[in-house]
């Protein structure tokens, strides 16, 4: 009776598939918005923290680098700390992703919405 269906149990267990992965990722976009990443400038001096979704949540600056006039320098730090969290941070994104796409069977370097 299904003889002629052919590949209808492979679009099943596509369709499956693409289900589970679509509960997988939105399990990971909720999971990145705890996920923290460290940034620094300075070697040290100004630490930024953010989600892996790029959301600044710290920033810890070193009282050391206040002394002086060196206003410039204590900006150019912060700017510094806050641009590392955040590459930091779409790395981290990247890294999970390509973790999930290789565990379902998919290519490693495949780009999902995120």
């Amino acid at each position: 009776m299904f003889k002629g269906l052919g590949g209808l149990g492979d679009m099943a267990k596509m369709m499956k598939t693409a289900q589970e992965m679509q509960v997988k990722i939105a399990e990971l976009q909720d999971q990145m918005h705890t996920m923290l990443v460290e940034g620094q400038s300075g070697a040290g001096l100004v630490k930024a923290v953010a989600t892996a979704k790029g959301e600044l949540k710290s920033l810890d600056i070193d009282p050391s680098i206040f002394n002086g006039s060196d206003k410039e320098v204590v900006e150019d730090l912060i700017l510094a700390a806050i641009k590392d969290a955040q590459s930091k941070a779409a790395q981290r994104a990247e890294d999970e992703m390509s973790k999930l796409t290789s565990e379902m069977g998919l290519p490693a370097d495949m780009k999902l919405p995120f």
